[in-house]
């Protein structure tokens, strides 16, 4: 849509729109580039959103073309080695089993947990649109840079952004990331109220095909199920009126066929093999709500903020795989007495603590609050483990990003160093845990973390195997 050109010290770019732009689209890059970039960027905590959004700078005008100038991406979106060094990092490359078993150096891949990273900051970014009341209305792996190397997202492509009501958009969407419904109504004119658009609903939908490709590298709704003959009919149904989940639990008519798919494909395209519920349980319960209960009902599919939520707790679930060889050398725990790797298949040898969280609605009283802390040698604690009103966010204070204990496997035994906690108390002894001092983890052992307003207490459960 655009033809693209650096600046003298490629710090930024220029793109002018190849075919003219009508008033309605200049006033939308002129709002998109002053008042909701201001929004967004000139506030308390503005400068965080920077390396989220590539998001144009300002509108321009030359020899009567429209053009809109945009940062340069950072260095770590482009290839350091491999076939496509020097080019972009567009997600694609990371979100498809065959592209990455073919083509990418396992120095490009990340691992697992660096993908749960990319996955938080892309919902972080599209929480953060959404509650601007903007739509992005094309999220795809074409709109997304990624590093999983360093676990980093940034969301490109604003220029098209929508404002549900005022602007409408530009385009449909990309292949793979149409929501069902707007699929479907895509032959009614403009004027016609039963036609669906690009929408925040819409979005929702993008956001959990992008998050279900970035961890299982397999689209989850192009199964094995064939409903015409003719291709351009077939695809139309397969990701509208007929779309149904290829992991569906009753429904398996999706299910892809494993004889049928190109060795590239495999392990990750056979569902049998590495199945969503490998994500953990937040995830799937997220799943579940996207391309099940929401897929053919928007009303229903997960939010932003959720997603971020699930994610994040997702990787406090996370246990580093005991193979080196491991591709993804990392997985999530599955609250089995006998932890194994799904990935390559190693079972975890030793002992596990597993931290159990609960907060206190009152005084003296503390409940489960479904969230568990798995525990590693080095692994560190931090505030928003121990204070159930603190999040990790954009919004999380530098004070809270320290951590304030850690985790070793020392003389044979699990330990938490006090770094920084002023009450941390060992309940079952009713003795405080001065800092720089350690409190052995052992089966059934109760440890408050902070007597403030919101600290939790952790229950240790252990897994031998």
């Amino acid at each position: 849509m655009k033809d693209v050109y650096f600046s003298p010290d490629k710090s930024y770019v220029v793109g002018f729109f190849r075919e003219k732009q009508d008033a309605n689209a200049k006033d939308r890059l002129q709002n998109i580039t002053g008042l909701y970039r201001e929004r967004i960027f000139n506030q308390e905590g503005g400068d965080y959103w920077k390396n989220l959004f590539c998001w144009p700078t300002k509108m321009v005008e030359w020899n009567g073309k429209i053009g809109i100038v945009c940062p340069t991406y950072p260095s770590h979106f482009f290839f350091s080695s491999g076939n496509f060094k020097g080019k972009e990092k567009e997600g694609k490359w990371f979100a498809s089993a065959k592209l990455r078993n073919k083509f990418l150096p396992d120095s490009e891949k990340g691992n697992w947990l660096t993908h749960y990273h990319m996955c938080i900051q892309i919902a972080r970014a599209v929480k953060r649109l959404h509650s601007a009341g903007l739509a992005h209305s094309d999220l795809s792996y074409k709109n997304v840079l990624v590093d999983p190397v360093l676990g980093k997202a940034s969301i490109i492509d604003i220029d098209g952004l929508v404002v549900p009501g005022k602007y409408p958009p530009d385009v449909v969407g990309t292949p793979d990331f149409i929501a069902p419904e707007v699929l479907e109504t895509r032959a009614l004119p403009l004027t016609d109220p039963n036609k669906k658009l690009p929408s925040i609903a819409t979005d929702r939908h993008a956001l959990a095909v992008l998050i279900y490709m970035y961890l299982l590298y397999r689209h989850p709704l192009r199964g094995g199920k064939v409903h015409d003959l003719e291709p351009a009919k077939d695809e139309e149904l397969t990701m509208g009126a007929k779309a149904l989940f290829i992991e569906h639990p009753t429904d398996t008519s999706n299910r892809p066929k494993v004889d049928q798919l190109a060795p590239s494909e495999l392990p990750q395209g056979d569902v049998n093999k590495l199945p969503y519920t490998i994500t953990g349980p937040y995830l799937k319960a997220l799943f579940d709500k996207a391309f099940i209960d929401g897929l053919h009902n928007p009303s229903l599919r997960p939010t932003a903020n959720e997603w971020e939520e699930a994610l994040i707790k997702t990787t406090d679930l996370m246990q580093p795989c005991q193979n080196p060889n491991c591709p993804e050398h990392w997985f999530v725990f599955d609250n089995k007495m006998k932890p194994k790797c799904p990935f390559c298949g190693t079972e975890f040898h030793g002992v596990l603590p597993i931290l159990n969280l609960y907060y206190s609605p009152k005084p003296g009283v503390f409940k489960p609050e479904n969230y568990r802390l798995m525990v590693y040698n080095k692994q560190t604690l931090y505030m928003w483990h121990v204070n159930r009103f603190i999040t990790p966010n954009e919004k999380t204070k530098e004070e809270d990003k320290k951590p304030v204990g850690d985790f070793h496997f020392y003389n044979g035994k699990w330990i938490l160093i006090n770094r920084r906690l002023n009450s941390l108390y060992d309940k079952d002894e009713d003795k405080k845990i001065e800092i720089g001092q350690f409190v052995e983890l052992t089966e059934g052992k109760k440890i408050l973390l902070s007597t403030e307003d919101g600290g939790r207490l952790i229950i240790v459960q252990l897994v031998n195997n």
